[in-house]
């Protein structure tokens, strides 16, 4: 087995009895300073940055979704036994379409965020569920909780209850960063792109 040197199958346990190589789709690019390991899929024109970890050897399967973007020092891991339903499948981590994972981000499954989600730098997703269209600025921390479709979660707050996940604000076309995400995803397709043209995947082959 021809194996690249930072995307590798998950080791055999008495929980993931199987390995699995992660499944990285046409055009997705994975910097050779990150990380993917086992059950792991990366859909088409994701950018996976430098040292960023999807590590799919306890809770699994991870799953990226097209166009989205896993920023530098990214972390995303999950409890063995933890589980969200989409599309009447089980993920241990499920991130959606078109949605940005910033700098120092960390996503604990059991997990799940929606499509068009900004995640800002150094926030935190354990054991909850984000819905469409929402920004969490940096550094905020969502616990244990669902946050509806459209809203916001300001810089440093910690939303650990339902009911303070109830209580969140709209975006609004007033909101300062109701357009951030799209220009993100923008530049990151483009880097995608433009490093897979650069450093072709045999580039990186033992």
């Amino acid at each position: 087995m021809i194996m690249i040197n930072n995307i590798m199958p998950n080791p055999v346990t008495t929980f993931n009895p199987k390995m699995i190589i992660p499944s990285i789709m046409p055009g997705a690019y994975v910097h050779k300073q990150a990380s993917v390991i086992g059950n792991v899929v990366i859909m088409n024109r994701v950018n996976v940055a430098p040292h960023a970890s999807i590590r799919g050897d306890e809770g699994t399967p991870i799953f990226i979704g097209k166009d989205s973007n896993i920023q530098d020092g990214v972390v995303i891991h999950g409890l063995k036994d933890g589980r969200v339903n989409q599309n009447g499948f089980n993920y241990s981590v499920y991130v959606g379409e078109n949605t940005s994972v910033a700098h120092q981000t960390q996503i604990h499954g059991p997990a799940k965020i929606g499509n068009n989600v900004f995640l800002g730098m150094q926030s935190l997703v354990f054991n909850a569920e984000i819905g469409d269209n929402v920004v969490v600025e940096p550094a905020a921390k969502v616990i244990g909780v669902k946050v509806a479709a459209n809203k916001y979660i300001p810089a440093g707050e910690v939303i650990k209850t339902q009911e303070q996940a109830d209580k969140l604000p709209d975006i609004t076309a007033d909101y300062m960063y109701k357009e951030m995400n799209p220009e993100v995803v923008h530049v990151n397709k483009e880097l995608a792109a433009g490093y897979g043209m650069a450093y072709p995947a045999n580039y990186y082959l033992r």
